[in-house]
């Protein structure tokens, strides 16, 4: 359970975020912008070892290469008999390492507890970072949207209360999808599956588990504790718990000072009128100051982007005389780059990015500045402690309710 610094219970909201075929994705990535022509994720191919020794195996498969019953992980040479025409491909770690970033950078603008599990997949706490009457499984989707539009592959992302729901979630239908896993969902959605494909559950525990009867996950769950435990101690009380969706552990996860702190929000049509977008402005104005506090951090440089439903990006940025991380004065400097910007043009996406980040305690101010700088941190930071203590829509500016009732209005025409 989840509990606030005043001891009241919220539900945890949690985001697995993982890579669909992450290797041979990036790989083709990188191979379209060198100018090749064919995507390799569209053929039979493999991101591989060392073929010429014959010790390599499949890192990585296309969706066409398991079709022909390809698995990760055996050697390519049984895999080539397979499939004569399997097109193997060198892996290349920096790369990878590269896209994995660009992909951890696109998911902190929405919260900054992640835990990068392994490369390609991360966990997300949401909880403390929602809007008021915002959904989780919203997020999710403009999140799915996102990574295939500005970062080139998809992913997969599952929503849960914990992190055990969130993984398993993501493991359902892929490629592309987002899935849910609440308490409720459990007995039809993951009971029902082999106990393999429980989190957790080692090849060697299988057969185990089968001579016990226990060929389902929902088998699992109805088994006695007690039996579990004796027979494979701790490790039978973890599966016991993960079968019936117990899991108390947190997102684990450590500050990095970032290189920009940003947020955008993808609406739910084209919206025309600047004053309106000036409302998302403030929002997204008190979200980003709220981070760079929180970072101890001010903005030399804030710049505002605007994509039409053509998918077609316009940004202008303002270096600042001061840097700052008052909200006040980021959603100032944004109003005047949106006005710049919008031409009378539908916008679908607006977001504010902040860059040239300096340590607030680095800069040396006037003394009216000082003083004024002062007075406007105390009123920030007075809010900054409610939203730590209660969560991020305790306390909203008017834009942060016009946002809301907007996204309101999509999800009624939803249902």
């Amino acid at each position: 359970m989840f509990y606030n610094n005043y001891g009241d219970y919220m539900e945890r909201q949690i985001l697995h975020v993982d890579v669909n075929n992450a290797f041979l994705s990036w790989t083709a990535i990188d191979r379209l912008r060198l100018g090749e022509t064919l995507d390799i994720r569209t053929i039979p191919a493999i991101i591989g070892g060392d073929e010429s020794s014959r010790h390599g195996i499949v890192l990585a498969k296309s969706m066409k290469a398991k079709e022909f019953g390809i698995k990760t992980g055996e050697p390519i040479l049984w895999a080539r008999k397979k499939c004569p025409n399997l097109q193997v491909f060198q892996g290349d770690y920096s790369s990878y390492k590269k896209h994995s970033d660009e992909l951890y950078q696109l998911l902190l603008e929405y919260t900054d507890k992640i835990e990068r599990f392994s490369i390609d997949e991360c966990f997300m706490d949401m909880t403390l970072f929602l809007r008021p009457n915002e959904k989780l499984i919203d997020k999710a989707y403009e999140i799915n949207k996102r990574v295939k539009e500005e970062l080139g592959f998809t992913v997969n992302i599952g929503v849960a209360p914990n992190k055990l729901l969130a993984k398993m979630a993501s493991d359902f239908k892929k490629p592309d999808r987002v899935h849910t896993l609440y308490k409720e969902e459990i007995p039809k959605k993951m009971w029902v599956l082999p106990i393999s494909e429980l989190f957790m559950v080692g090849r060697k525990s299988i057969p185990k588990l089968e001579q016990m009867g226990i060929k389902t996950i929902g088998d699992m769950a109805k088994q006695d504790e007690k039996i579990l435990i004796k027979r494979f101690g701790k490790h039978g009380k973890m599966m016991w718990e993960y079968a019936n969706g117990i899991d108390e552990s947190e997102v684990i996860y450590k500050y990095e000072q970032p290189k920009n702190i940003g947020n955008s929000i993808t609406l739910p049509q084209d919206v025309y009128n600047i004053n309106r977008l000036n409302e998302i402005l403030l929002a997204l104005s008190e979200q980003v100051a709220f981070r760079l506090r929180k970072y101890g951090l001010k903005a030399s440089v804030v710049s505002v982007q605007i994509k039409t439903k053509d998918f077609v990006s316009y940004s202008h940025q303002k270096k600042l005389n001061t840097p700052t991380n008052i909200t006040k004065e980021i959603y100032e400097t944004s109003k005047e780059l949106l006005e710049q910007l919008h031409q009378n043009r539908g916008v679908r996406l607006i977001g504010i990015q902040t860059s040239k980040l300096v340590e607030k305690d680095q800069i040396q101010l006037s003394i009216f500045e000082q003083q004024t700088d002062k007075k406007q941190e105390k009123i920030e930071n007075v809010m900054d402690d409610l939203k730590k203590k209660y969560g991020y829509e305790v306390i909203t500016r008017a834009g942060e309710m016009k946002v809301s009732s907007m996204l309101n209005i999509r999800d009624e025409k939803k249902e």
